[in-house]
Order: structure tokens, then C-alpha cells, then sequence
């Protein structure tokens, strides 16, 4: 090689070496102008820039610097800083980022489903809180619904939101109610952070690593390749489908001009409780087209004109036929159908109701008050609850949010790390009933991952227990919701954790009550005793001990505050059944005396066990302490119930 040839090479070289890598500076979507800061804590800050590029970020009096690694990741932490601003945070590299209108405060993450997704917009009383929303220094974002196999580091743009008249109909209810009830206290900015997703299950709100560790879970997460959403589709294309067809032993395709007519043999169909999701029974997480049909035997006698049909309400569409008319179709999830039934349709005799159910993902099948789902023939009406035979027409294969184990963590939670706030609220549970027992390992795991994902300690985690609602079963027949709201009770075991309990703000016919006032109130009140030190009514009555002298149980409480009382009667406390040994229930005559309940029944000579509020509809519990805090629901037993055994199940499960 010449010696000009050797020049020129090492000057390449040393040019390439020289090269400097301009990839502008970013950060997540997290950081954006009128973004809550939380305060008192250190602050990070991170994003990407080009490998080895030194990154500044100013804010307030602070300057820090950060070089990015080889793979153009950097991040820093800004001292802890106490309330206020607004201040401007910018960010400097190959150019400049500047977010406006930033305040420091407190940061609180705003996650579950759809009771924590519902607005201010869609609670009751709007219109006053709409006028009254005059809270520049609460902010809001809501992180976009994304689910993904493969943990993300960010998601697509979205925006911080200053609380005013015009922006709060967004807001997270329960999330807005107790961000005010803390800034009138506190008087420093709040921001919330709402990761919140309708209809999801836990599982999907809970990282890969943390069901990797977990002896329940470790067999299931290992099915789960680390692969691509759309990879996971093609594996699962065709399971679902087959899963059902093993359930109802026959297959999908079925003829719908013969299956609505009365003369159509459904003696081989399986059956489904109505009014209840399907979710929460051997359907499991189906999303698809269901047919139930219903035979109602009918008298002459019973044949009245102006006779019609009450569904309660349907998760998503049905078209519903009587004898092979349709009567009736409503294309929406939560309206109640009430048909009426042509003149001369009935007949003495058989009688068949076929309802054709499409669920496009979430809740499946009638629910609701089982009260509303009847057949009316003039001043009586035939209950139509209980059990249906069905037959699944078609599986919709299509992955959604609780196909798999993660998957909106990865989306949702995992692009969060490490932003720093001060803790979490969280309402989910229902689309866990039908695994209530399982539960009691979930929830808990959940919590404890996020905690470990953070590496902040046990920062604090209040939820919201079920609310009433007329959800299926008794202590009886078992109840799915009973037994949820039994396994978040038990997660108080968790440290540093809090429940509020709903059973007087919720709806028997609404499984979304509009009272998110109350419930936003509740966590608030547990935040400022047990975070920021103003002392305050926080804490439900809950069971302590049970006695029996006799035929009367007598059950002591703790959490009493200034004392129990009933609520609109005349003394007596609703609500209580008890059992003797042969473990059948009975509702009980229940007394308040001395602050503790007696509870006895005629028919049972000698009690073995006690149960309060043990059914989806609470209606009758009224049992409060004198600070307006309802008790919360409980059994002294430890008998069998209907979930134990149910394990969670993904798209691949067959």
C-alpha cells in the first residue's frame, strides 16, 4: 500500500471516528406542557438521544446533565422540589424541548376498568359539577387504550388537561372527585394519571416477570411466547373456536331460520344461568355470537293481550324471537328491552323464546336485575330467570385486552417507569367475579408488581370494593360477586393498602352507578389520614368475632369509629343470614345492641355460621358506623365456594 493510500485511509478512520451522532433528544409522552410534577421526592426525567450525547435539563433553578448511552437512552433526576410553579421544564441536546405551565404537586395514578374509566361527564349531578370546575391546578391525562405482548417505553401522544368548565366532562370520575376533595385540604396542584380500561380483567393489568414468579401463575405465563400481538393472533386463530365446540359438543355452524322456530330441538344444548355474564360461567372470556332459547309452558287462562317481554339489559346486540317471530332488536349494551309480544303469538302450551346475543368484546350475555327478565301477561308475569340452553354460533378470534396475560401493562403501565407520584387508586373486579377465589392471589401479585417495577417501596394502593349491584347467586346458590368482594378484603393483608366500601352508593340495575362522588370522597379520606396526616373517619366496620350463646349468634366489630347504627329503620339490621350445621342460609333477624349485632332465625335451632351482605344486591345492608361508613360485607364460615377451582385462561387455552 502507497503512503498516500495509508494517509488517506487513516484520515477516514479518524473522520468516521469524529462522526457525531445527532438524534434529537426525546422523552416519553408522559412529559408534555401543564404536566403535575410529584413533589418532595426526587424528579426523573428520561428519553433517548443519539449515542453519547450529553443531555441538559433545566427546570425551576435546577441544571442537570446526562449522556446517553449506547443505545441513546439517558435519564436523570431533578432534586425534589417542593409545591407550586408554573415552571417551564426544558431539555437540551441536538435541540431543544421546552414543556409549559408545569406545576409540582401531587401525582396519583387513576387505573382499573370501566367504574374508574367513567366520567365526570357521566356521573350524576354534572351539570352543578360542570359549573364548579374551576380548578386550574388539577390536571389530568388520560393514557391511550394500547395492548401490546412486548413491554413498551412509550405510547402515542397524548395530552395533559387543566380542569375547567370545558375539559372536566373528561376526567375520570372517581379520579376527579378525589383530587378535589384533596386539593380543598392540601392546596397544592394534583395531577392524575388515568391508565384505566372498561371491562379488563387483572391479569392483564399485572407485567410478565410478575406472573413468572408467582406459583399460581407460572405455569399459565409460560404458554405465553414473547412475541408480537399479531404473532400471538395467528397462534391462537381457530382455539377458540374449537374450545367451544368441545363445550356444547357440537359445532358452530347452525341454521338460524330453524333455531328461532318452536319446533326446533334444543334438548342437546348446554345451559347458561341468565341473567348473568357469561364471563363469569363456562363460556369463560367469549366474544361472538350466542343464541339462548327458553321454553315457557303456558296456560289459556294466562293469555292476555297487550302481553310483552322484559330482557333486563343485554351485553352488546340482540334480536329476540318468540315462537319464531322476532319481537324485538336494540343495538346497544346498556338499554333494558322490553318487547311487546303480538296479539294471538302466544299459544297454549310450548312456548319458545329465542335471543340471538352478538358481544363485540368485554361483558357477554343478559345481566342485571333477575327480577327484570320475565314474560308479562297482564297483571302477572312467568320469571324467565335461571337457566337457558345456548348454542355459540360464532367465536370472534380477534385478540382484545384480555385475550392475554400483560398485555395492557405493557401498553399502559409498563411506558410509566419510572414517573414519580405518590400512589394509586383503583376500581376492578368485576370482570374478575367468575374467578373471585383466584382473586385473592392476583390482586395482591398485582400491587406487589407494581411496586417492584418502581423500586419505590410500598407506596400506597387504596381500591374501591364491588358495589351493589343485582349480580346472580346467593349464599345458597353461591355468588361470584360476594366472593370478590370477599378477596379484596382480604388484600388489606397487603401493606399499605385501603378499601372503600360501596354497598349504600351503588345500583342493583346499573353496574355502573353514577354516585362517584361518594366513592372519590371515601379514597380521599383515607389518603389524607393515612399519607398527609390529617386525621379522619376511613375505615368501614368490618368483622371482629362471633359468639354463640344458644340460638343467637352475637358478632362483634372493630373500625366502630363513634359507634354502629342502622340507617331508615326501626332498629332491626339487614342484611344478615345465618346457617346451622347443615350449611343452609336463612335470613336472620338481626338487632343492634351495645355495638354488636345479634342474629337468630327460627330456623336455625343452633348457629354454625354468619354472613352480611353475602349476594351482588346490598341493597338491605344498613348497618354504618356513626361517621356514615358502611360495614363491610363478611362470613364467619369457611365452607366451599363457586369460584374456587375457576383459573384464569388465555386465547391459547383450548
Amino acid at each position: 500500500m502507497y503512503v498516500s493510500d495509508m494517509k488517506n485511509l487513516l484520515f477516514l478512520l479518524l473522520l468516521a471516528s469524529c462522526t457525531v451522532d445527532t438524534t434529537p433528544v426525546s422523552l416519553p409522552h408522559i412529559f408534555g406542557d401543564n404536566m403535575v410534577l410529584q413533589r418532595e421526592t426526587p424528579i426523573p426525567v428520561w428519553g433517548t438521544a443519539g449515542a453519547g450525547a450529553e443531555v441538559k435539563v433545566l427546570f425551576n433553578q435546577q441544571t442537570k446533565t446526562a449522556v446517553a448511552d449506547a443505545s441513546g437512552k439517558w435519564s436523570l433526576k431533578l432534586d425534589a422540589e417542593e409545591a407550586g410553579g408554573p415552571y417551564t421544564l426544558t431539555v437540551q441536546g441536538t435541540n431543544e424541548i421546552v414543556y409549559k405551565n408545569v406545576l409540582v404537586g401531587e401525582v396519583w395514578f387513576c387505573s382499573g376498568q370501566s367504574n374508574m374509566e367513567w366520567t365526570v361527564g357521566q356521573s350524576m349531578n354534572f351539570k352543578q359539577e360542570k359549573k364548579e370546575a374551576d380548578f386550574p391546578e388539577i390536571r389530568h391525562i388520560k393514557i391511550p387504550k394500547v395492548i401490546k405482548n412486548i413491554p413498551q417505553t412509550d405510547f402515542d401522544s397524548t395530552s395533559w388537561v387543566v380542569c375547567d368548565s370545558s375539559t372536566v366532562a373528561s376526567f375520570t370520575g372517581v379520579g376527579y372527585f378525589f383530587a378535589k376533595n384533596l386539593y380543598e385540604k392540601l392546596n397544592v396542584p394534583i395531577g392524575l394519571i388515568n391508565t384505566s380500561w372498561g371491562g379488563t380483567n387483572i391479569e392483564t393489568w399485572t407485567s410478565r416477570e410478575g406472573f413468572e414468579d408467582s406459583d399460581e401463575f407460572k405455569e399459565m405465563i409460560a404458554s405465553i411466547p414473547v412475541i408480537s400481538i399479531d404473532s400471538l393472533e395467528r397462534m391462537a386463530e381457530g382455539k377458540g373456536g374449537k374450545r367451544i365446540e368441545k363445550l356444547q359438543g357440537s359445532p358452530l355452524a347452525i341454521d338460524s331460520v330453524e333455531v328461532v322456530k318452536s319446533s326446533f330441538d334444543d334438548s342437546g344444548w348446554p345451559e347458561l344461568n341468565q341473567p348473568q355474564l357469561w364471563e363469569e360461567q363456562s363460556l369463560k372470556a367469549l366474544d361472538g355470537v350466542v343464541w339462548l332459547r327458553k321454553t315457557v309452558e303456558l296456560k289459556q287462562s294466562q293469555l292476555k293481550p297487550d302481553a310483552h317481554i322484559e330482557l333486563s339489559t343485554i351485553d352488546d346486540f340482540d334480536e329476540t324471537y318468540i315462537n319464531g317471530v322476532k319481537v324485538g332488536e336494540i343495538r346497544q349494551w346498556n338499554l333494558k328491552r322490553n318487547y311487546p309480544v303480538p296479539d294471538g303469538l302466544l299459544k297454549p302450551g310450548k312456548n319458545v323464546i329465542a335471543i340471538r346475543v352478538t358481544d363485540t368484546g368485554g361483558g357477554g350475555g343478559i345481566y342485571g336485575d333477575p327480577a327484570n327478565l320475565k314474560l308479562v301477561l297482564g297483571k302477572t308475569s312467568i320469571p324467565l330467570n335461571g337457566m337457558w340452553k345456548f348454542h355459540v354460533e360464532m367465536v370472534e378470534e380477534v385478540i382484545n385486552v384480555n385475550s392475554f396475560p400483560s398485555v395492557a401493562y405493557n401498553a399502559m403501565i409498563n411506558p410509566l417507569i419510572p414517573y414519580a407520584f405518590r400512589g394509586v387508586i383503583w376500581y376492578q373486579g368485576e370482570s374478575n367475579a367468575g374467578r373471585a377465589y383466584q382473586y385473592r392471589k392476583a390482586f395482591p401479585l398485582m400491587i406487589n408488581d407494581w411496586r417492584s417495577k418502581w423500586g419505590e417501596g410500598d407506596f400506597p394502593f387504596y381500591y374501591v370494593q364491588l358495589a351493589t349491584f343485582g349480580a346472580s347467586g346467593t349464599s345458597n346458590l353461591g355468588c361470584g360477586w360476594a366472593e370478590l368482594r370477599e378477596a379484596q378484603a382480604m388484600t388489606l393483608d397487603v401493606p399499605n393498602t385501603g378499601m372503600v366500601v360501596t354497598t349504600d352508593v351503588g345500583n342493583p340495575k346499573d353496574i355502573h352507578p353514577t354516585n362517584k362522588q361518594t366513592v372519590g370522597q371515601r379514597l380521599s379520606a383515607i389518603a389524607l389520614n393515612d399519607v398527609y396526616g390529617i386525621k379522619q373517619p376511613h375505615q368501614s366496620p368490618s368483622f371482629e368475632s362471633m359468639t354463640i350463646k344458644g340460638s343467637v349468634a352475637t358478632i362483634q366489630f372493630k373500625n366502630i369509629g363513634s359507634g354502629l347504627v342502622t340507617k331508615g329503620t326501626d332498629g332491626e339490621v339487614g342484611g344478615f343470614e345465618i346457617a346451622g350445621s347443615d350449611q343452609m342460609f336463612y335470613p336472620a333477624r338481626a338487632v343492634l345492641k351495645d355495638n354488636t349485632v345479634l342474629v337468630s332465625s327460627d330456623k336455625v335451632k343452633v348457629p354454625a355460621a354468619v354472613r352480611f351482605g353475602w349476594k351482588g344486591d346490598d341493597s338491605d345492608c344498613n348497618l354504618f358506623n356513626e361517621e356514615g361508613l358502611p360495614a363491610v360485607p363478611f362470613r364467619t364460615d369457611d365452607w366451599k365456594t363457586i369460584t374456587k377451582g375457576v383459573k384464569y385462561t388465555t386465547a391459547l387455552s383450548e
